[in-house]
């Protein structure tokens, strides 16, 4: 089995966009902080406060308006894939990097040369049954998702196709 560094070495390099132009991702959050129900909420919301630069760089590189986004709740029992979203804007700066009372403030970042971004995210729908971590590391076809990894704690992780797929059947939605 591959290390999480090497997994991340290879996901830059191996999950671009498809014939289709369609890419997939991941995007935890913790809900008490921002959940899917929010996100079902309102029309969209910038995906803001990523501070990883492998997040950042998937965000501000590889995501695409119509992209399709797998939510994952974390620090939160159970944790585990809740439901599904949409990127519907092309990236842009993170505001929060420039605002000094907003928690990513950045000092580093100037409006001229940002460092984070962010991109816009829109609810598609809510599982019936939350997809638990546990489960889906004994899933066949999840065995190399980099979320199924020891140490993944990316923020925003690519997802192959094949992987979308068997998501999909665990939801009831293939």
């Amino acid at each position: 089995m591959l290390g999480f560094t090497a997994l991340q070495a290879r996901a830059a390099t191996h999950f671009h966009h498809g014939e289709d132009g369609m890419a997939y991702w991941l995007l935890k959050t913790e809900p008490n902080v921002f959940s899917l129900d929010d996100l079902k909420a309102v029309e969209k919301e910038p995906w803001d406060g990523v501070r990883n630069y492998q997040a950042r760089n998937f965000m501000r590189d590889e995501m695409k308006p119509g992209d399709k986004v797998l939510i994952y709740h974390s620090r939160v029992q159970p944790i585990g894939i809740v439901g599904e979203a949409e990127i519907v804007s092309e990236p842009y700066p993170d505001p929060t990097q420039f605002n000094p009372e907003e928690k990513y403030y950045d000092a580093k970042a100037k409006p001229e040369n940002p460092r984070w971004f962010v991109v816009d995210v829109q609810y598609r729908r809510t599982y019936d049954q939350v997809l638990e971590l546990a489960a889906l590391k004994k899933t066949p076809g999840l065995e190399n998702m980099v979320l199924t990894q020891k140490g993944s704690r990316l923020s925003v992780q690519p997802v192959r196709a094949e992987e979308w797929a068997v998501i999909q059947q665990l939801a009831g939605l293939a």
